[in-house]
């Protein structure tokens, strides 16, 4: 398989980068470890990624940068993950500069692009209070206008990097509490401040991401120029909320690297470890554990890649597909790294017998990012809110909308149509009951219905798919039976029977989103992924956690997948459904020159 424009940086970032099991790569599994018992913060490691210019990729083109598109972007972060999620997390606080790309002035997105790429700036995000949380048209910090600006006073924790950034986005109460209108949003530039009238909270010990600077900033009477306001006075909550469509989404990319390290480690030391006179991975049980995580990585792949994807495409649909993103892939993967342990056995919890300890670091650090830019809990809400509007939407479909969004379809998730340029004035807080990838199911079903009598197709796989894929239609159905009977209000105080059936409108949505990517791509990703038995399994894991299903649908489709997980890993490929070439060990390179010789 060819690989793809747009994995191209994420390739050249990870060969650059080298091996991380070996000790003397940058990022290498060893350094990372040391760093975290240290509780250190990876400096050395932030400037090697700055002087590699990986900066530039998180400024727009428009504004003097290189960024392209979304997709590309969570290739490099994916890539950047795998190492250490403390760097990855460290560094990737510069995508909250999509802030001021979304409604920054000329000036300010100006002095923003350069305070990043000339400057290696570090930038974070001010919003959540130690004594409101989640809350945020209740925080206490506030803002209050005065001749040529605004007095700031208050604090804001936890924020990653508060201490370290010298330009922090803040969040403050202009308006009565409680107004959604009552918040505005400023880009604070620190070094333009009176050093007297804002101070840094103490660091916070974590669980996890040890070495992260978390901490938080203050304000004591702080005087700010009407320069440093986003937008306009009153939007900030609207702004704020629309920025989190794109980071809730993209903080799946920090679950994808942490779940291709926790896998690859496993299946290294299960390919090795020999007990009762055979190795690890040819007992059944683990080599069941270690497929259905390979499987789980491949379902957040399609979900993912569709919603980079989708950013260009159907931008106003967001606030439905963020929420199932941020929920399903990083909690699945979450899921999936304490799944895989038992595997390791006791290996798991000691910190320097096996691949240097890596995997009970990715244990602890992967644990936080459900909880980045909103919870578990506020994304299903986030769903829940919409639920009357997304099923009224699918019962009024017509034939001309359903040409429609078939076209959008395939531009949002063929991987070798271009992606038109990403609109963020068309980012919607609320998605007016629009999401194509459910709505589009009945339009996926008459493909594979198409597909019958294909000779590149195996008919018995299609045959399995068709039938698994109607069970998904009909768990939709089911959906939208359950949305119309509930005693659903508007609120906070919802029913714990709508948080359920939120989650299982996020596997409907998976599943779904599987089916499309593979329609789109069965001529382009290769042979495993146009055989289709993995998508067989992956639909029917998915909803397992739905209904009553057999245990097992093939086992020797378990096996071929089995057999293709061990075929990456032994190539050094991405565990993805773009397996992009991983940087290669010095000891498998130099055998490689040894058998060019040979030759």
């Amino acid at each position: 398989m060819e690989q793809l424009e747009q994995y191209r940086i994420a390739e050249n970032l990870e060969q650059d980068l080298g091996d991380p099991s070996h000790p003397e790569s940058v990022m290498s599994f060893k350094t990372v470890m040391e760093l975290d018992e240290q509780e250190a913060f990876p400096e050395q490691e932030l400037t090697w990624l700055y002087n590699w210019h990986l900066q530039d990729y998180y400024v727009p083109a428009n504004c003097g940068g290189k960024f392209t598109n979304f997709e590309e972007f969570l290739a490099i972060v994916r890539v950047l993950s795998r190492r250490d999620q403390t760097t990855g997390i460290a560094f990737t606080t510069l995508f909250w500069s999509f802030l001021c790309w979304m409604a920054g002035t000329d000036a300010q997105k100006q002095k923003l692009s350069k305070f990043i790429i000339e400057e290696q700036g570090a930038l974070c995000l001010g919003y959540s209070e130690r004594e409101h949380g989640s809350d945020l048209v209740n925080g206490g910090l506030t803002a209050t206008k005065v001749s040529g600006g605004y007095i700031l006073n208050g604090e804001k924790w936890p924020i990653n990097r508060a201490t370290r950034s010298g330009l922090s986005f803040v969040l403050a109460r202009t308006g009565e509490e409680g107004e959604a209108k009552g918040l505005s949003l400023f880009m604070v530039d620190k070094r333009e401040l009176d050093s007297s009238n804002y101070y840094n909270l103490p660091k916070i010990l974590t669980h996890g991401i040890r070495g992260s600077d978390m901490s938080g900033i203050g304000f004591s009477d702080c005087f700010v120029p009407d320069s440093m306001l986003l937008w306009k006075e009153g939007d900030g909550l609207e702004l704020g909320l629309k920025g989190f469509q794109i980071t809730r989404t993209f903080c799946a990319a920090f679950s994808q690297g942490a779940a291709d390290t926790a896998l690859k480690t496993t299946l290294n030391f299960a390919l090795k470890r020999i007990v009762y006179n055979k190795t690890v991975w040819e007992l059944p049980q683990p080599r069941k554990v270690l497929t259905d995580a390979f499987l789980d990585i491949l379902i957040c792949d399609c979900e993912t890649i569709g919603a980079a994807r989708g950013f260009s495409v159907v931008p106003e649909q967001f606030s439905v597909w963020a929420a199932v993103v941020k929920y399903f892939v990083t909690r699945q993967l979450e899921q999936m790294v304490n799944d895989v342990y038992v595997v390791l056995g006791s290996r798991f919890y000691m910190r320097d017998e096996h691949d240097y300890g890596i995997f009970q670091k990715v244990l602890r650090d992967n644990s936080i990012i459900s909880m980045f830019d909103g919870s578990t809990v506020v994304n299903l809400h986030a769903l829940i809110l919409q639920f009357r509007q997304l099923t009224k939407t699918r019962q009024r479909r017509k034939p001309k909308t359903m040409s429609a969004i078939a076209s959008r379809l395939e531009t949002t998730f063929s991987l070798q149509k271009p992606a038109p340029n990403f609109e963020p004035t068309k980012l919607e807080l609320f998605g007016r009951g629009a999401d194509d990838s459910l709505q589009g199911l009945e339009i996926a079903l008459t493909q594979l219905e198409e597909l019958k009598g294909n000779p590149e197709v195996d008919s018995e796989m299609l045959e399995k798919l068709i039938a698994l894929s109607n069970l998904v239609l009909e768990e939709l159905n089911a959906h939208d039976e359950a949305i119309a009977q509930s005693k659903f209000e508007f609120g906070h105080e919802q029913s714990p029977e709508l948080f359920e059936i939120a989650k299982k409108y996020c596997a409907l949505h998976a599943a779904a989103s599987c089916l499309h990517m593979w329609i789109y791509n069965r001529q382009l990703l290769g042979d495993f992924f146009a055989q289709g038995e993995w998508l067989v399994l992956s639909i029917h894991r998915l909803l397992r956690t739905i209904r009553p299903m057999p245990y097992s649908i093939s086992e020797t489709y378990s096996e071929n997948v089995a057999n293709e997980l061990v075929r990456l890993h032994k190539s050094d490929k991405l565990f993805s459904i773009v397996p992009i070439q991983l940087a290669q060990s010095i000891i498998k390179q130099e055998d490689k020159i040894n058998e060019l010789i040979r030759i």
